[in-house]
């Protein structure tokens, strides 16, 4: 993945609360710190994020977002 934000944190999916637009995505960063961040079920799902599973939050300005390894 190539992106020109510089702070790129891979975490561990622990949760994903799912609402009627949006989930909440919250990645355990490791030594005890999470990061949680809001995206759309559609992006949840092109991403094929799952409990369990790898990702990266990807903070660029006030934004994080969330991102995988193709």
């Amino acid at each position: 993945m190539k992106i020109s934000a510089r702070n790129q944190i891979k975490g561990k999916v622990i949760s994903i609360k799912e609402g009627s637009v949006n989930g909440i995505v919250v990645l355990d960063i490791g030594g005890g710190n999470r990061i949680s961040s809001t995206i759309s079920l559609d992006a949840i799902k092109e991403l094929g994020l799952k409990v369990g599973g790898e990702a990266y939050a990807i903070v660029k300005a006030t934004s994080v977002m969330i991102g995988i390894d193709h």
